[in-house]
């Protein structure tokens, strides 16, 4: 590849909650709002192509970098540095509270798929619709200890090896090595891009990344405790709430750590209108390799969101 990759837009900051969040915002600003919400390890360039669609359909696309990332900081020095699924899905909530959105679109995949399902699941009144990569995400932190097929748990080598201090000595020494690693198992069948790499790089040299990964991965196995703050919420997840919203959920079948499905043993856990749909070709940085699936699926659950208030 030659030149510099595109870069998605200039960066505001936006105090939200907690966090002094880094958002990148392209459209309209009176267009119906879509949040899109990345992964980890990745940063807000897998919507490098999504929200450009979006914009030039009239969307309000707002694209923030997730606590720990890029240069998104917390606002107070004493403020827990927690990655758990609660803070990530309140820091959406506060993000709406603080660009004055009553309601949003909220589209994302892995971190950024699970901060919209709890969004979803707490806060429905604030989600016009949901788009979510690998379908329901919240997280059975109680179950967290229940054995997954080995391959799908060789997949999950870092989960572990972030419970231990060596695995932190690891993730501060070479945060791209960890992250191509990562990466590449993501996506085994597509074509490895080094410089889309270094342009993600960019996100993990953050003061607090470090401590946010660390802790996201070790409350997810309940092997620390949350943050005060997010008690109550974490106790609603733990009952694995189901999602009321319209939802369209997306399975890349070429995806190596997580598996695609027909979507039906998940069809419990949404009780609004819901489509998933397979999507060849594309890994789990869905957005990223396969734009114009997601663009489309964030447009289809708006259609699903129409039909529902008008039945």
């Amino acid at each position: 590849m030659s030149g510099p990759l595109p870069v998605l837009g200039p960066v505001r900051q936006v105090a939200a909650g907690v966090l002094d969040v880094g958002v990148v915002e392209l459209g309209p600003p009176d267009g119906a709002p879509v949040l899109l919400l990345h992964g980890f390890p990745y940063d807000v360039h897998s919507y490098v192509d999504v929200a450009p669609q979006l914009a030039a359909t009239g969307h309000r696309v707002v694209v923030p970098y997730l606590r720990g990332h890029g240069p998104t900081r917390f606002r107070d020095r004493a403020t827990p540095r927690s990655g758990q699924q609660a803070a990530l899905g309140q820091d959406v909530i506060d993000l709406l509270d603080a660009l004055g959105l009553e309601r949003a679109v909220l589209a994302g995949y892995d971190w950024g798929g699970r901060a919209a399902c709890v969004a979803a699941a707490l806060h429905p009144e604030r989600v016009t619709g949901l788009v979510s990569v690998n379908g329901y995400l919240i997280q059975d932190i109680r179950g967290s200890m229940h054995p997954l097929p080995p391959a799908t748990e060789a997949g999950l080598w870092y989960f572990f090896y972030f419970l231990t201090e060596r695995g932190r000595a690891g993730l501060e020494a070479d945060r791209r090595g960890i992250a191509e690693v990562i990466r590449r198992r993501n996506a085994p069948t597509l074509p490895f891009d080094a410089a889309d790499l270094d342009r993600a790089v960019a996100a993990f040299d953050n003061p607090d990344w470090v401590d946010v990964v660390l802790h996201s991965y070790r409350h997810r196995l309940n092997h620390v405790d949350g943050a005060p703050a997010y008690l109550r919420a974490e106790g609603a997840l733990a009952a694995l709430p189901p999602i009321p919203v319209p939802a369209v959920t997306l399975d890349g079948l070429a995806d190596g750590n997580f598996p695609a499905t027909d979507g039906a043993a998940q069809a419990a856990h949404f009780t609004g209108p819901r489509v998933h749909r397979q999507v060849p070709d594309a890994g789990h940085e869905l957005p990223r390799e396969a734009p114009e699936a997601f663009a489309a699926a964030v447009e289809e659950v708006e259609r699903l969101a129409t039909a529902a208030a008008a039945a």
